[in-house]
């Protein structure tokens, strides 16, 4: 990787950045010396952390290190406005078959926005995608007629939409045991294990998150999507840790609202391949499809998203470390992806070059044992984010899930000399 003198555009003070300008990739690093949060308590995992009040963080903008979301494409409303930030001139109505209609007169300074921008950006809990289907359905009218998704907007513009009262889900509750770490009539907090699936898809139409929490919380369905209900954000299916669940329409548009602001803190640990030559950085690469595999992600993408990951080494085992990962974007893949361009994939990772790099692992019982993880050594660790109906802030941590810590357990022997 070439370093480069200069620091690279928009830069936050005291972290190292690691990215692509052009074509070139550039690394600097810093003084990354960990600083515990306000609120939080001390430890090797950090795995109790005590509430905070957000008075705490009034005027302030979050940590970049502790913000972050996960993939919201799939369940997320798409919001820019808050609970209490709705744009004044908006009229809802709920009516008696189920649906919701909505009323938008547009500002000045919203002209010129394209129907469907102007739509997801507004706290009506759909997404883009949503939004499009909803105008190609004719749900959606511009004064008083059908629009279309492109159409760009003029000051005084009425916008009215339609949402269709949520048709049964269709899929079968199922009583799967949860790890829920809190819950009340607005959310709930699971940790999910490795190996589950987060919501029904080709393949998977039964033993998901979504099939146990239908089961759990027995009026959930049709909440923010007719297959994804409750969910406002996910996790891949061998990575395990941290999920809030919405219980409620409210909550489900104030949370995605929260991940689309990039509002919502996540921090995963990673064991990755190799020792890192730096004890932390920041990638700024962007994410999108792969050119020619459409079942992997790429930062060599033709139509990538901007996407930023900051980590820090918190232990050392010479032939791997365990990282502490931060997200402030929310691509799919996104850590496994930066990852892998850091030249660190995640231990365990057969998709993004961790299957090649295990042959280069020169201790025998060592590449024997992390040989036989079985999945990708990724954990949600930790999630904060505002509640949405309280505004008290939430903070949740998850111990290292069996396989991680032992296998972190075995290495941090093997590197000491004790076994």
């Amino acid at each position: 990787m070439t370093a480069s003198k200069k620091s690279p555009p928009n830069g936050h003070p005291g972290e190292p950045r690691i990215g692509v300008r052009g074509r070139r990739r550039y690394s600097e690093p810093v003084d990354t010396g960990f600083r515990v949060k306000p609120g939080m308590t001390k430890g090797a995992n950090d795995d109790v952390i005590r509430p905070i009040k957000l008075d705490q963080f009034a005027g302030r903008r979050p940590d970049s290190r502790l913000r972050g979301k996960d993939t919201v494409g799939e369940g997320c409303c798409g919001n820019h406005c808050g609970p209490d930030d709705s744009p004044p001139l908006l009229r809802n109505a709920i009516t008696d078959g189920g649906e919701s209609q909505h009323r938008f007169t547009v500002a000045p300074e919203d002209a010129g926005l394209r129907l469907d921008l102007f739509l997801t950006a507004r706290e009506i809990g759909l997404s883009r995608t949503q939004v499009g289907r909803a105008v190609d359905e004719g749900q959606v009218l511009v004064n008083g007629r059908p629009g279309r998704a492109g159409r760009k907007l003029k000051p005084g513009d009425v916008v009215e939409i339609v949402i269709p009262a949520a048709a049964p889900s269709g899929v079968i509750a199922e009583a799967i045991p949860l790890i829920i770490l809190y819950e009340d009539e607005s959310l709930l907090v699971v940790d999910k294990p490795a190996g589950m699936v987060v919501h029904p898809a080709a393949g998977h139409s039964t033993g998901t998150l979504v099939n146990a929490l239908l089961h759990h919380c027995r009026d959930l369905s049709g909440i923010g999507g007719v297959l994804r209900p409750g969910i406002v954000h996910r996790l891949d299916k061998e990575t395990s840790g941290l999920m809030v669940v919405a219980k409620s329409d409210h909550a489900h548009r104030g949370l995605a609202g929260q991940f689309k602001r990039h509002e919502v803190a996540k921090t995963y640990q990673a064991l990755v391949y190799g020792d890192p030559k730096e004890d932390g950085g920041r990638i700024d690469s962007a994410v999108g499809r792969h050119p020619t595999d459409r079942k992997r992600m790429s930062t060599q993408s033709r139509r990538g998203r901007s996407a930023v990951t900051v980590w820090r080494v918190r232990e050392r085992y010479t032939v791997a470390a365990l990282l502490e990962v931060n997200i402030e974007t929310g691509r799919t893949h996104q850590i496994r992806v930066h990852l892998t361009e850091l030249g660190h994939p995640v231990v365990g990772d057969r998709v993004y070059g961790g299957a090649g790099r295990i042959r280069t692992v020169g201790d025998p019982a060592a590449r024997a044992r992390m040989k036989a993880q079985g999945r990708q050594a990724l954990h949600a660790w930790r999630l904060a984010f505002a509640h949405p109906v309280t505004g008290e802030a939430m903070r949740f941590a998850s111990p290292l899930p069996e396989d991680m810590a032992g296998l972190c357990e075995f290495l941090r022997d093997r590197a000491d000399g004790r076994r």
